[in-house]
């Protein structure tokens, strides 16, 4: 069972204190804080044996956030999906492992190709270069989504404070006994619970969930854009080819009868796969959900939010989005749908300090205003 009695509802009467210390930080800071940013845990989780007062609440003012640049996770150089492992990777489903190896291979024959009509003269070269490109940040994503932990729940996670105050109790896991967050599923192959799962990808060899969906979007509209480029490519010369200038060699003409049978093939997909996530993010269904939902026929009793951007691709700003680089999202418990007690406590002590800082600059000083980030080391 997750631990719950711990948490101290806002607004409550229970802490007899609270209006002394809300006059009290009020005139220090000089500045009116709404009861609802005042939030009490006992990080514990253990009872007081002697009466022994309930610490300071943290205060955060209205749209103040931290950086947490704190690592939880392991240094260990070990493979695998564990949460004792420093290197997330999938191992143990042979299948996965084969698929996403062919997606390698698929990938450097279609350069290979584009090359040789390059260096034959078939092509224009910066033509060639534009679509190697395009396969090095296809495959450079891909590696990124396979190698990436894709949000997997760790077992010290704890519900977040709203979902408390929302519900006494919690879903648990039956496979990793732990809590369960909504949107989450877990994962028979990973043997993982992973966060707001849509489903897990055997071309990927993971899960696609709430930490690599970026990566995995952008797998797909590259793909989808080395597919389009080469199909262009072949058919303007094949319908619009001329003279001998622009004839294929007769070896390579081989090498692209077959790659049009594969640039085919990944368009449809990617395109299916893509118009798939779309209806996800607009949504806020996941795969795994809406096929739970058509089975039993509760699709319009669906009352999930679209998923923001920003809850995927981050807030460290537009230039970022086109590379597979890991997110940096504006509040990361809210993102995955739990917390921990490790962060928790990390977050009390920022909010003391941002408290103590605000006392020492006297009346009329107020809260500080520097904007802090509560997001997941890289």
């Amino acid at each position: 069972m997750v631990a719950n009695n711990g948490k101290k509802e806002i607004g409550s009467s229970s802490s007899s204190g609270r209006p002394l210390m809300r006059s009290c930080l009020d005139a220090a800071c000089g500045c009116q804080i709404d009861s609802s940013e005042y939030l009490e845990y006992d990080y514990t989780y253990k009872e007081p044996r002697h009466g022994k007062p309930q610490p300071l609440p943290r205060i955060r003012a209205p749209g103040e956030y931290y950086i947490d640049t704190h690592n939880d996770d392991p240094w260990s150089f070990s493979f695998g999906t564990g949460e004792e492992k420093g290197i997330w990777m999938n191992s143990g489903d042979q299948a996965g492992s084969i698929m996403a190896t062919l997606v390698w291979l698929l990938m450097t024959y279609s350069a290979v190709t584009v090359t040789l009509l390059t260096v034959t003269e078939g092509i224009p070269p910066v033509l060639g270069m534009i679509y190697t490109l395009l396969c090095a940040m296809a495959l450079a994503c891909h590696a990124k989504t396979s190698l990436t932990d894709p949000g997997s729940v760790p077992r010290a996670a704890v519900p977040q404070e709203e979902q408390r105050r929302e519900s006494p109790s919690h879903s648990m896991c039956g496979q990793c006994q732990t809590f369960k967050p909504p949107m989450s599923h877990h994962c028979r192959i990973c043997n993982r619970c992973v966060s707001r799962m849509d489903h897990h990808c055997p071309w990927m060899n993971n899960c696609v969930g709430a930490a690599n969906l970026k990566h995995f979007i952008l797998f797909l509209i590259y793909t989808w854009t080395c597919a389009a480029y080469s199909l262009v490519l072949f058919g303007w010369n094949y319908f619009f080819c001329a003279d001998e200038d622009c004839t294929f060699h007769v070896v390579v003409i081989h090498l692209v009868r077959a790659m049009t049978f594969l640039c085919i093939g990944a368009f449809l997909f990617t395109s299916s796969m893509l118009m798939n996530v779309t209806y996800g993010l607009m949504t806020g269904i996941g795969t795994i959900d809406r096929l739970k939902k058509k089975a039993t026929n509760t699709m319009s009793q669906s009352d999930e939010e679209p998923i923001a951007l920003k809850d995927v691709f981050g807030i460290a700003g537009f230039h970022t989005w086109p590379f597979p680089i890991d997110p940096v999202f504006d509040d990361y418990d809210r993102v995955m749908g739990y917390s921990t007690p490790q962060r928790l406590v990390r977050e009390q002590q920022f909010m003391e300090q941002a408290a103590s800082n605000c006392g020492q600059q006297g009346v009329g000083g107020g809260l500080p205003s520097t904007k802090w980030n509560d997001s997941h080391p890289l």
